[in-house]
């Protein structure tokens, strides 16, 4: 295993991926943009869950976190820059009352300037070969080099960078050569100047198309990163959201769209199908294939719009529709490079990944059931369709049909999602009782209950988790937790998301604005678990905890700037389950299971030695330091290589309802089959299989109300 240690070159832009035009200010709307900043710093003083001044210190935020976000690894602006810029350090929050953006426009304008001068830069440092038996060093955490002194100086930081991704990428293909040696005697290798030149060529190219995605954006996207440098002085969570965010996240929240259900990607100036939705219009229709390129678009028998060079938020527009419309795309055949006309009928396209999905596996002579649940999903604009708590409800109906004795529910990287259905879902593992408690800013903490009796879930539970288990999840596995229904196994703790956000239309407080002013995401509630403590900051500690990649890096709530901080409320009125007859003997059990395990206590090993390399974050330059010392590094990781490799020996199946949809639908067969391999060598899955074995309930009802 070759593990890679240095940040990639290209990704220290990608901050600008949110939307995509060309950068010039034509396309600026000084009165829009005022109107904007004038009704968020209205929406936010009146209704974020925190009371904020806009003092000198919410200046200094805006003004370092805006610089920060157009020049995240400090190679546009120079300390001259700063020293000009700075007039308005501590004046920011006084523009922001006159809707003034002033500071907006200096360094927007001067960004676009430097831009121009970074792409010269490169491509004139990228002509010749560098000097690679120089001993020099470059360090990448940028949070702590500071901006260099001069143009000069800029430009050789733009030295460094290069010199760091040439010899990466030299690194790579040496070791690729090395590897084809071994197998083909007569393979010849190519000399360090070779792979130099290509090394050189690639990162050129690169750069290229990086600047060329870059060129695509318009004054609305960076202004977008200016108004999200306001807002998140309030927390982390509040963020602006541009018209095409806003239905992006739509779509994400409902787990549906419509159009022809494709996903698309720029490659160069073409748009490319990267794969067709199961299911989806375009998958039905039949003639749609990935790779293949999307040329031109037209609407039913108007007259076809070339979309090539198109940025693809445009084009996507164009193909995208409402229900029943027809969309015509001329393509171009990734087979045989022939042109063809395709009609699509546009459709409600769900995305089945997003959804709820179960499987069976037995185990010493028991069916349990495994339910997937990736986001707690809604579409608010239509409560008639699925959701998160109706799906899960049906699944677990499913499964009692397939006699599952026992139940997990993963989780893992579950970013979170709807409230709603985190506490309809929370009620379906108890009989009725409070799931969270809510609270504004200034008020008491309200108590939201799950108010129906019945329970679809009676028996043992295990609850999945990991770092990346966050907001909605949180909700559900705390209040598993405090009730002692289930048993929660995972990460040390969960990400430690409890604040709640609430979506709001810009336009509904400016109403005479004709044009689409884009939303806020609004910071407007904290919850508390039913016991009182707050999921903020502390997120929820597993009852299990098992060993990760993750163990001890530096991330979740608790690592985020002006994260809100963790308090308590009174505790809710419950009553505790007491669901099992043996739920401290299962824990201790399983901890001493983990403890004694080679392959966690090597996984626990791993953690701290990925760690250790996260912030090592300084690089020789000199081609043979670079590469000894990357040597050294890979045979470090050698003694991880098969780290993860696990085999249960375990056979998971799908539920007997799935099997009849394969007949129809093979690429959703294809995909389950996946998914069953992946938890049968799932090291976490299999343990907390061991630990559902175990459980043994108590002869009562399952839900108490106090």
């Amino acid at each position: 295993m070759k593990t890679k240690f240095i940040i990639p070159f290209l990704a220290i832009t990608l901050l600008f991926s949110n939307s995509v035009s060309s950068n010039t200010l034509p396309n600026n709307d000084p009165e829009k943009d005022r109107v904007i900043v004038y009704v968020l710093k209205n929406i936010l003083s009146r209704y974020h869950y925190v009371q904020k001044d806009l003092n000198d210190d919410f200046s200094e935020h805006v003004y370092t976190t805006f610089i920060d976000g157009l020049d995240p690894s400090k190679r546009y602006f120079t300390q001259e820059d700063l020293k000009e810029f700075s007039q308005y350090k501590y004046q920011i929050d006084n523009q922001l009352r006159e809707s003034n953006i002033d500071f907006y426009k200096l360094v927007y304008n001067r960004f676009l300037e430097k831009m121009e001068s970074g792409k010269a830069n490169y491509r004139a440092l990228l002509k010749q070969p560098f000097n690679y038996k120089k001993n020099e060093i470059i360090d990448i955490d940028y949070d702590k080099v500071p901006y260099a002194k001069n143009e000069t100086e800029l430009t050789d930081y733009w030295r460094k960078q290069l010199k760091l991704s040439i010899l990466s990428n030299i690194e790579d293909a040496d070791a690729q050569q090395n590897e084809k040696a071994k197998k083909d005697k007569n393979f010849k290798k190519k000399s360090f100047k070779e792979l130099e030149v290509e090394a050189r060529k690639k990162v050129l190219k690169n750069m290229n198309d990086l600047y060329m995605r870059i060129g695509e954006l318009e004054n609305s996207d960076w202004y977008s990163t200016f108004l999200n440098s306001v807002v998140s002085g309030f927390d982390p969570h509040t963020t602006y959201m541009s018209p095409n965010i806003k239905t992006r996240f739509d779509q994400e929240m409902s787990g549906k769209l419509e159009g022809i259900g494709a996903r698309l990607q720029k490659k160069g100036i073409y748009t490319h199908i990267v794969e067709l939705i199961s299911g989806g219009p375009a998958w039905k229709q039949g003639e749609l294939e990935a790779d293949d390129i999307i040329l031109k678009v037209a609407q039913g028998d108007e007259e076809p719009l070339d979309i090539v060079g198109m940025r693809l938020d445009d084009a996507i527009k164009f193909i995208k529709g409402k229900k029943g419309t027809e969309v015509r795309l001329t393509v171009k055949k990734k087979i045989d490079g022939s042109i063809k006309i395709i009609p699509i009928i546009r459709d409600v396209v769900e995305l089945e990944e997003t959804f709820v999905k179960s499987s069976i596996v037995e185990k010493d002579g028991k069916k349990y059931g495994v339910i997937n649940l990736p986001r707690f999903y809604i579409d608010f604009n239509d409560l008639s369709r699925r959701d998160a708590a109706k799906d899960m409800e049906q699944e677990i109906e499913r499964l009692k049909k397939e006699n599952v004795e026992g139940l997990i529910v993963d989780l893992r990287d579950n970013g979170g999602g709807s409230l709603k259905t985190a506490i309809e879902i929370g009620g379906l593992f108890i009989k009725e009782g409070p799931i969270v408690q809510v609270k504004y800013r200034g008020e008491d903490p309200l108590v939201k209950n799950d108010t129906d009796s019945k329970i679809q879930w009676e028996g043992p539970l295990v609850v999945m988790v990991n770092e990346f288990s966050a907001s909605a999840s949180e909700i559900f596995a705390a209040a598993m937790q405090d009730y002692k229904r289930g048993v929660i196994i995972g990460g040390k703790q969960t990400y430690g998301k409890g604040t709640v956000q609430n979506v709001l239309p810009i336009n509904r407080f400016y109403e005479q604005y004709p044009d689409d002013l884009g939303a806020l995401k609004m910071t407007i509630q904290k919850f508390y678990r039913i016991n009182g403590g707050s999921t903020q900051i502390e997120g929820v500690y597993s009852d299990i905890s098992l060993p990760s990649r993750y163990s001890y890096m530096d991330f979740g709530e608790r690592d985020l700037d002006g994260a809100l901080p963790w308090d308590k409320v009174k505790q809710a009125k419950y009553t505790t389950t007491n669901t099992y007859s043996n739920f401290a003997d299962v824990v201790y059990n399983s901890k001493q299971r983990v403890m004694n395990d080679e392959k966690f206590n090597k996984i626990n090993e791993y953690a701290k030695w990925l760690k250790k390399n996260q912030d090592e974050r300084v690089y020789s330059l000199n081609y043979e330091t670079f590469k000894k010392e990357s040597e050294a590094k890979v045979k470090e990781g050698e003694q991880y290589k098969d780290i993860f490799k696990f085999d249960s020996h375990l056979t998971f199946e799908s539920p007997t309802y799935e099997l009849s949809l394969f007949k129809k639908d093979t690429v959703l067969e294809e995909k389950r089959v996946a998914w069953h391999k992946n938890l049968q060598k799932d090291i976490y899955i299999n343990e907390a299989l061991n630990v559902l074995s175990e459980l043994r309930m108590n002869n009562h009802q399952v839900a108490l109300k106090n």
